[in-house]
């Protein structure tokens, strides 16, 4: 775990109160360990995961080299704590002393790891040519710093070894560019020599000598034998072998190493996207997959393709791989004939219709061509350098306001009335003339005065106690009941008391000159006595329910517009 990270070897006893303790951690019962940030570690982390590696540990539980290092700190090394190689101790002695090396006289080892070259007659004898004393030094290293076969090294000294290769390639550069031009000015003249043997016999022979395919044969015959660079030809068996891929081309993983970038998969080989985005597809050294397999003739292969499957599936015996001439031929023909056809159509629909003069309008390489003019953008999407493009205008009228409105219908919402206005002046009937502020004050005072007379229509109603509410509420189940118990209702008698709550209904909104029609109170026939309650027939409910205002139905508020 992350608090075993600790150096040394642990006793039994400390292993043992170690794994209890690991143990309690995981059950909850003991506080977790903190890192020196005074942060929890979980104590569920794999060992493998919060011990850290040799050259990273402090000796203190600690999560921090598995996190990301920040930019300003300095790189880790485990060359810190390394021996100096061939770091010598002073000046040399002047004669031999006891106990040192046999051999060349260092006090630091002993004969037998002397690695000097044995000498015919030691220092030990001779007191003559004492080496210097090495430096001792005492690394305290861990089981896998001894281990590493890597610690210490040096990676300046792989540069030698780059300058020794990169000399003998060189090298051998050279002397193959000078045998292949010694080769090759030693062949032609060795055809040209032939050649001009062979014409001048056939002069004497024949007077007709003086065609070319003979010479021509007689060149690529001793032509043969010349290599040229980059392959080899085997005369006998006439196959060019090529080099599949050039060495020095740099993979596309090694393009661009941001892992943000495009994404490269390793099973196909394939990146299909550009890796250096920054870069024009035309100047990248690689664009993508995608902008290869768009580029050169592969778009028209792909119609080809496509034109040989429509014809196979029609009938004809088109396969643009077993006879790919053929397929070329159709293609180009289909092409001729659509063209032919399209333009055979066009003058037949101009000629009956017209309107060719709406067709000379300018050429779209000048409509949507490029300029000189430099626009440089932000991230953003704001414009940093230059002239934005002018954006294309609809042929509609765009902000144009009728009847000296400043704004448009539906601008509005009136929530008490439930209708759309215009914001500018708060009226509330379509294509009327603007009133300004005055139109807005006037529509707040009207909303405020209906608002206050409607709740004081309601708090001057009567209060109605629990036992007149049972009353009423016993009564009207009794009378549902003997409706229901009376058999068939009279359907003229029904539909002649609807008809009558629908016009009472519309009398008592053309009367309710003052407060909302729903607030209004009822006055009827013979009830309308002071300070008596009266109830609201079915019919009437009916009524209401039928010319009420819709305000979630959507075509509440559409207004018809004759064009």
């Amino acid at each position: 775990m992350a608090s075993s990270s600790a150096v040394g070897k642990l006793s039994r006893e400390e292993f043992r109160r170690q794994k209890d303790l690991d143990a309690a951690r995981k059950a909850g019962t003991a506080p977790a360990a903190l890192d020196e940030e005074g942060r929890p570690i979980n104590p569920h982390i794999p060992q493998y995961i919060s011990q850290a590696p040799w050259y990273l540990d402090t000796g203190a539980p600690s999560l921090s080299h598995q996190r990301r290092p920040s930019p300003d700190a300095p790189p880790s090394s485990i060359n810190d704590r390394w021996y100096d190689r061939n770091l010598k101790a002073g000046p040399a002695a002047k004669k031999y002393r006891k106990g040192a090396c046999e051999n060349c006289g260092a006090i630091t080892h002993k004969k037998q790891d002397c690695l000097e070259r044995p000498r015919k007659k030691g220092a030990k004898y001779s007191n003559k040519d004492i080496a210097r004393d090495e430096v001792i030094q005492n690394i305290d290293a861990g089981y896998d710093a001894k281990r590493d076969r890597w610690n210490g090294y040096d990676a300046a000294d792989h540069k030698k070894i780059y300058e020794e290769y990169e000399a003998v390639e060189a090298e051998r550069q050279r002397l193959r560019e000078e045998e292949i031009d010694n080769q090759t000015t030693t062949d032609l003249a060795a055809v040209r020599k032939v050649a001009k043997a062979g014409k001048a016999e056939g002069k004497e022979t024949d007077p007709d000598f003086g065609s070319s395919d003979e010479e021509d044969a007689d060149v690529d015959k001793y032509a043969e034998a010349a290599d040229a660079v980059g392959q080899k030809m085997d005369t006998k068996t006439r196959i060019t072998v090529r080099n599949l891929r050039i060495r020095e081309d740099v993979a596309k993983y090694l393009i661009n190493l941001d892992p943000s970038s495009a994404y490269y998969d390793p099973k196909t080989r394939s990146m299909r996207d550009n890796p250096v985005q920054n870069v024009a597809p035309e100047d990248a050294q690689f664009a993508g997959d995608n902008f290869l397999r768009h580029s050169g003739e592969a778009p028209e292969v792909e119609q080809l393709q496509l034109f040989a499957w429509n014809s196979a599936a029609r009938g004809h015996d088109v396969h643009l791989n077993a006879n790919p001439t053929q397929g070329q031929l159709l293609h180009h023909e289909f092409r001729q004939k659509k063209e032919e056809l399209k333009d055979s159509s066009k003058v037949s629909v101009l000629a009956r219709y017209g309107g060719a003069e709406y067709l000379e309008s300018v050429p779209k390489e000048l409509l949507q061509g490029q300029t000189e003019e430099y626009v440089e953008y932000s991230r953003t999407g704001q414009v940093v350098h230059g002239k934005e493009r002018a954006k294309a205008r609809s042929k509609y009228a765009e902000d144009a306001y009728i009847n000296n409105h400043t704004a448009v219908w539906g601008s509005y919402y009136d929530v008490a009335s439930s209708q759309w206005g215009y914001k500018c002046c708060h009226s509330l009937v379509h294509i009327s003339y603007c009133t300004g502020d005055a139109g807005k004050e006037a529509s707040q005072a009207s909303s405020a005065q209906n608002l206050l007379k409607a709740s004081v229509a309601v708090d001057n109603a009567p209060p109605k106690s629990m036992v007149d509410a049972h009353l009423e509420k016993s009564e009207a189940d009794r009378k549902g009941k003997g409706k229901q118990r009376a058999g068939e209702l009279d359907v003229e008698a029904e539909q002649g008391k609807l008809s009558e709550a629908l016009s009472e209904e519309k009398k008592r909104k053309s009367r309710a000159d003052e407060g909302d029609g729903r607030f209004a109170t009822k006055k009827s026939k013979g009830e309308a006595h002071e300070g008596k309650k009266f109830d609201v027939t079915e019919d009437e409910l009916e009524s209401y329910r039928m010319n009420r205002r819709m305000a979630e139905d959507p075509m509440a508020n559409y207004v018809d517009q004759e064009v």
